[in-house]
């Protein structure tokens, strides 16, 4: 990688722009062998452990959630990134088909927003699990031409909603955020050494198999000093990490499914960019989110419960060919206030790979981020 990107600033181009089209680039498919797995690695020149507060969760309170105890966890950071953390899966086996089912099934309701709301009405888009699951159950789901709706979603905002053609939060744009989503959240970020974190926000991306997402940077939160997280379910995806310069040529690495970062401190404000998803490897997914596996035995006070068969069998054939990303933020200082006169953020990026892009919104323009098929982290 290092090579590769020293030829591209060489070359005079943005290297992490070239990067960036190398792993999107079809035919021929990218070389992935500079491309780093946590769940293989070990720490060594470029990557370095991590030492989490094990104190700070206990293991009853890491169960309620769905995490292994805190001293289980295999966090690492990348050399010259301090502040980024790679955390390879510490979710219970079993227990990711919760969080997955409340991604599809509960986060997409109202009184949340998603995409759809730009161009359906309130009443159309008021049960989009409900008008999905018996297409997506069926047996021939994969002969369908017509995507259900719980297909056609591509963002829901949570908490304070994000305003994606001002780039900016608002307080009359708010609705309450998902205790279990926070409770997962605090404990996450408490562990790594942040108390108190506060989810205020949250943008749930979904991707299909040849969608990708923009080089950008996540600058619209208002306190910068709080660490932003981001929970990957599904199928696998090239994550690029670059630096604070938009010409920074970035380090690619996997996220899989059940896997967790966290950017803070100087790394809260890298610019990133997902190229490509990739296909999770077959036996990791099955062990993860197998249907067949039952959930720890709830704690009291526990958000994770079991999923039925009924809703597996939707979010399974869900995730053959799709990934859910999840970031929450902290949008406020403690005590912090909204300023009067709204803040209008420039774009961070120019060109075709700003954004989300599913792959059909590269064959036409797009003018407006309300459109179906757009979003950003």
């Amino acid at each position: 990688m290092a090579k590769m990107a020293a030829s591209m600033v060489e070359g005079g181009e943005d290297a992490f722009r070239k990067i960036f089209k190398f792993y999107r680039r079809r035919n021929p498919p990218p070389d992935l062998s500079d491309v780093i797995d946590f769940s293989r690695c070990a720490p060594g020149e470029q990557i370095i452990p991590v030492n989490l507060d094990a104190a700070a969760v206990s293991d009853v309170e890491a169960t309620r959630v769905g995490l292994q105890p805190v001293r289980e966890w295999q966090a690492f950071g990348l050399r010259g990134h301090p502040g980024f953390i790679f955390i390879s899966n510490p979710f219970l086996r079993g227990t990711q088909p919760f969080w997955l089912r409340q991604c599809l099934k509960i986060y997409p309701q109202k009184p949340n927003i998603c995409n759809l709301d730009m161009h359906m009405s309130p009443l159309e888009t008021q049960d989009i699990w409900g008008q999905s699951v018996h297409s997506l159950r069926s047996s021939q789901a994969g002969k369908r031409e017509a995507r259900t709706l719980l297909e056609r979603v591509r963002w829901v905002t949570l908490g304070y909603h994000y305003n994606w053609d001002t780039k900016t939060y608002s307080p009359s744009s708010h609705t309450p955020f998902p205790r279990d989503l926070h409770l997962l959240s605090a404990h996450m970020t408490a562990a790594c050494g942040f108390p108190g974190f506060i989810s205020e926000a949250g943008i749930l991306n979904y991707y299909r198999s040849d969608s990708s997402l923009g080089i950008h940077v996540d600058e619209s939160e208002l306190d910068h000093t709080r660490p932003l997280l981001s929970f990957s379910f599904g199928q696998s995806a090239i994550f690029l990490l670059g630096g604070p310069r938009r010409q920074d040529p970035p380090t690619a690495m996997l996220m899989h499914s059940g896997d967790v970062m966290v950017m803070s401190g100087p790394s809260r404000l890298l610019y990133h960019a997902v190229p490509r998803i990739l296909p999770a490897p077959p036996e990791r997914l099955a062990l993860e989110t197998g249907g067949c596996i039952k959930v720890p035995p709830p704690q009291e006070g526990s958000v994770v419960e079991p999923v039925s068969e009924e809703e597996w069998a939707v979010c399974s054939r869900y995730i053959q060919s799709s990934r859910v990303n999840v970031t929450v933020r902290q949008v406020l200082a403690p005590g912090q206030k909204f300023p009067e006169t709204p803040r209008c953020h420039q774009n961070t990026d120019t060109g075709q790979t700003d954004g989300y892009d599913d792959g059909e919104s590269r064959k036409r323009k797009r003018s407006s981020r309300d459109s179906a098929d757009a979003a950003e982290t």
